[in-house]
């Protein structure tokens, strides 16, 4: 082989690997009914989005707290764009910080966590937010209420009841699906609940914008690709209480 042909050549595989590596990155979840998992095994992994881990010890506030502030707090009537009530609107990181009353760094000062913590808000007669989501609204502003994002947060490789449903469930629908004030007549505070919205269909349909349904959660963000794969995966496993 001549010279300038090796050098060519080497150049050439080189590259290849170059772009080989590069192009080392874990494939989204195809939302399709044909890739559910099966009964029995469903949810046991964890390989789903561990390539670029979040930092464990910020709280993401698009994926963490805009989540609890949309479900709780900007229901018709009360936070949403169209009431606006008082002035607050929480459906967005903007809205949030322009009329919530948001003091970076200092909860205690912080109106909008004085007035849900102290329970305030949401009113009487609405679910309150738990106290491991009122700790999470309160770590974010310590840590200067920023608008950060980390889409891995999610795994879906994991899809039992009790570690990815329920959890998305609290965040996302249970301020207005609740035993106290179930909305349509959807409680989603229960295993049974959430079952039952799963046989009529409508629990698939409104998350993943079916035509007819409202889509869900609403006023707030369509769950992402991961939570809709983690819903669809524990569906097609039938839907157990695991």
């Amino acid at each position: 082989m001549k010279p300038h042909r090796l050098v060519l050549a080497l150049f050439t595989g080189i590259l290849c690997l170059l772009l080989a590596d590069s192009c080392k990155h874990a494939i989204p979840f195809p939302i399709d009914n044909s890739t559910g998992g099966t009964g029995g095994t469903g949810g046991s992994g964890g390989t789903g989005s561990t390539a670029d881990s979040c930092d464990p010890s910020n709280v993401y506030f698009q994926q963490q707290v805009l989540p609890i502030l949309v479900s709780y707090c900007a229901q018709p009537g009360c936070h949403d764009n169209a009431s606006h009530r008082e002035g607050v609107t929480l459906v967005s990181y903007a809205s949030v910080m322009q009329t919530g009353g948001v003091t970076p760094g200092d909860p205690s000062r912080s109106r909008l966590y004085r007035i849900i913590s102290d329970g305030s808000m949401p009113p009487n007669g609405y679910a309150k937010p738990s106290a491991s989501q009122l700790a999470l609204i309160s770590q974010w502003i310590q840590q200067g209420a920023k608008d950060l994002v980390c889409q891995n947060l999610c795994d879906s490789g994991v899809y039992t009841y009790s570690a990815a449903i329920q959890p998305l469930m609290a965040s996302q629908c249970q301020g207005c699906h609740n035993s106290t004030n179930a909305s349509g007549g959807v409680d989603l505070s229960s295993y049974a609940g959430v079952k039952a919205e799963v046989s009529s269909g409508r629990l698939w349909g409104s998350v993943s914008g079916a035509a007819g349904l409202v889509q869900m959660p609403l006023n707030g963000n369509k769950l992402s690709d991961c939570q809709l794969a983690q819903i669809q995966k524990w569906i097609a496993a039938g839907a157990p209480n695991n």
